[in-house]
């Protein structure tokens, strides 16, 4: 979570993570505007850079070198990631559908969703191709066909505009390096490949797809896509590997947005307003230039960010009389690369070719993308001038931005001194009081369990930070063995517009509903209050049938196995995250673990466990303490077996560490093999949000226990067991 250091007042929010849109965060990074949250929408972490695409396919560039980390510049720029798709405007309450959101509010918003692919309608597409567009599915589909292809491969292309070309010679390329027999055939339905091109470049490309033994058919209509090949009108062809890179239209949403259409494309003026409503704003692919259309091409979408940079800021600011207008040039020159390391440039009529201009090309793909790995990056704070107060320098120079989430609390020594001494004498209706997850209350002839939790704000979406919330109160409800019943909210909104904090709410009511309503719990009230970031807490109650103390930490037997039904490692993350220094990826399948409810978990495991808790702030070992001092046993903990969150290992052997860590490093003395400079026992302490459950249970019901949970969707594992004394790691 980014605290604003002012009040915010306009919600800017970008739909869509193309070209435009990237550079625009970048500037942004650079010159943010006091009282704008800018918020971007895209359907994952990471938006990719096309112009590389062909030499990724041929070898030259990692899946990696494509990818621009949406994640990581958002934090850069102070803004907020929505991963969805979006699927529709209401421009009448200004809300941007989003699937698996909730709408998001805007007061000015652009678009820059791109095109697809109307070749999914070809009988057989979806099934037995792949378009090259998105490219994550494309590059995961190429690279298990590279692994699995043979000795004598059969590939095609639909489609011989310049995209479909570059790809058929990369293809025949990569897998000629590879030492494969392949066939490459390119398929046109038209009767001239490359259209729209110079004869000089067409005549240099078509002899560099000779060169590579393409075979180009012209006048081919594809009737059917089968899992053998291509059935045409007069003939078949037999593939291994299908790919479509022809037959783009625009995003098919935008019809029913009410907004002017030039062919399905957004219809902008000069300053790349829409002609509908001048709070919206469409540049790259999806927009059609009214004043001076242009084909589709990735340098106008680059040259319209400055443009559009300029005019939303004028507008945020209430001075829309000094945007500027937008005039593309006529004519630019296109470097197409041939599979090899050697490129073709279209301009004019002009032959020419060479390896110097695919170092050129090369040139100019790498430029682009550093300026999105080379961001700014949040610091701690900086230390006052003059005297300071003993101490006060130590806490600010530790190095790390207080994290958010489970990691925003104290150490467990702080909660010893300052709980010891002051807890209320009982009443005869507590069952179970403090010490364990949850408290029990006797409540008629039932028993009532009883439990808050609150977290500070690590994920700028108030809707994904709800579902987390929500789902972190519910663990110590669900570790009791209880059925959630009733909720009360404590909600922290930051300081904003009185609108603004509105739409924050009805977010924050929608994700908090979506994890309630499906275990039954019912919002009853809670309380809302403004402060200088956005924190979220509930209480939580639930109803646990029987006279039973439920699956309290003190009913753990030495001979139980210990089942966690999570990985481990979101603390790690999100600190990364807070730096800038976590892929987009990795952050994004951490929310998704999070996100993650245990309720299930819960069912499966009651029957069987003996004790019962959630992993959450003082991490896997600090609550395996709470089950090991409260039953009387020890515990040993085979470190190979926990499962961990992807990518957290990397990042914690590259020394990143939660603020919460060096509080819960106290938890680990006398615990044998400990060693918390090795990064998976780093990661035993590391605080976790809305973590897992861990419960003890008898050796001889574990397998059985775990395959019902994998069986659900729960990455559990069997850790370790329960011992006579001590904790110990092997």
């Amino acid at each position: 979570m980014q605290t604003a250091p002012h009040p915010l007042t306009r919600d800017l929010v970008l739909i869509g993570g193309g070209h435009t849109h990237a550079l625009v965060l970048r500037k942004w990074a650079m010159a943010p505007m006091a009282g704008v949250r800018v918020t971007v929408i895209n359907p994952g972490p990471t938006a990719p850079y096309s112009g590389m695409l062909p030499g990724m396919v041929a070898g030259h560039y990692a899946r990696g070198d494509l990818d621009i980390d949406l994640v990581r510049l958002a934090r850069a720029a102070g803004a907020r990631v929505i991963i969805g798709r979006a699927t529709g405007i209401d421009r009448m309450s200004r809300r941007i559908t989003v699937t698996g959101h909730a709408p998001v509010f805007y007061d000015i918003a652009s678009i820059d969703v791109g095109i697809t692919s109307d070749l999914p309608a070809l009988p057989g597409f979806t099934d037995h191709a792949v378009p090259a567009k998105p490219l994550g599915t494309f590059a995961d589909r190429w690279a298990a066909f590279l692994d699995s292809c043979g000795d004598a491969p059969r590939v095609g292309v639909i489609g011989a505009g310049v995209a479909g070309c570059e790809l058929a010679m990369a293809c025949a390329h990569r897998l000629r390096a590879m030492g494969r027999d392949a066939r490459v055939t390119l398929f046109e339905a038209g009767a001239t490949p490359l259209p729209g091109i110079g004869s000089g470049a067409r005549r240099a490309l078509m002899a560099r797809l000779e060169a590579l033994g393409v075979d180009v058919r012209t006048n081919a209509r594809i009737a059917a896509v089968d899992a053998g090949g291509v059935q045409l009108t007069e003939s078949r062809v037999d593939l291994d590997f299908t790919l479509g890179a022809a037959g783009t239209r625009p995003q098919d949403w935008l019809a029913d947005t009410g907004l002017a259409l030039e062919n399905g494309f957004v219809r902008v003026l000069p300053d790349l307003r829409t002609e509908t409503d001048p709070r919206l704003y469409a540049v790259g692919d999806c927009a059609h230039m009214t004043h001076d259309p242009r084909p589709k091409a990735g340098v106008f979408a680059v040259r319209q960010a400055p443009i559009l940079f300029h005019n939303l800021r004028a507008d945020l600011a209430g001075q829309g009389g000094a945007r500027k207008p937008y005039y593309p040039q006529k004519d630019y020159l296109k470097l197409i690369s041939t599979g090899g390391k050697h490129a073709v440039a279209d301009k004019l009529s002009l032959r020419l070719e060479g390896d110097w201009l695919w170092r050129w090309k090369d040139k100019i793909d790498r430029k682009f993308m550093d300026q999105f790995r080379d961001l700014p990056v949040m610091g701690a704070p900086d230390v006052p001038d003059g005297e300071l107060a003993e101490g006060l320098s130590d806490l600010l120079t530790v190095g790390e931005m207080p994290c958010g989430g489970c990691a925003a609390k104290p150490g467990a020594d702080v909660l010893a001194t300052g709980i010891a001494d002051g807890a209320c004498a009982l009443r005869p209706d507590v069952v179970l009081g403090g010490g364990d997850d949850a408290a029990i209350l006797r409540a008629g002839d039932g028993l009532q369990v009883l439990s808050v939790d609150h977290l500070r704000a690590f994920w700028d979406d108030p809707y994904v930070m709800a579902r987390i919330a929500a789902i972190h109160a519910l663990g110590d409800v669900w570790a009791m063995g209880a059925t959630p019943q009733a909720v009360l909210s404590n909600i922290i909104l930051p300081r904003m517009r009185d609108r603004m904090q509105g739409e924050v709410l009805r977010e924050i009511t929608a994700g908090a509903a979506s994890v309630f309503d499906g275990v039954g719990a019912a919002v009853i009230g809670g309380h809302t209050g403004v402060g200088p970031e956005l924190s979220i807490g509930y209480t939580v109650t639930g109803t646990l049938a029987g006279d039973a103390r439920g699956h309290s930490v003190d009913q753990a037997r030495a001979g139980d196995r210990l089942i966690l039904t999570k990985p481990i490692g979101s603390g790690t993350i999100m600190a990364a995250e807070m730096r800038a220094a976590a892929p987009g990826a990795v952050v994004v399948e951490a929310l998704r673990r999070m996100g993650q409810e245990g309720g299930e978990a819960a069912r499966i495991l009651s029957p069987v466990a003996h004790a019962m808790t959630d992993v959450t702030g003082y991490g896997l070992i600090g609550h395996l303490r709470t089950i090991v001092g409260g039953s009387g046993v020890g515990a040993r903990i085979d470190v190979a077996r926990v499962p961990l969150m992807a990518g957290a290992r990397e990042l914690a052997a590259d020394g990143v560490r939660s603020s919460l860590f060096p509080q819960n490093l106290r938890l680990c003395g006398g615990i044998d093999g400990f060693d918390p400079d090795r990064s998976e026992h780093a990661l035993l302490i590391d605080p976790q949000t809305a973590g897992g459950l861990l419960a003890t249970v008898p050796a001889d019901k574990v397998s059985a226990t775990l395959r019902a949970l994998i069986d659900a969707g729960y990455d559990a594992a069997d850790i370790g067991e329960m011992t006579g004394k001590d904790i110990t790691l092997t």
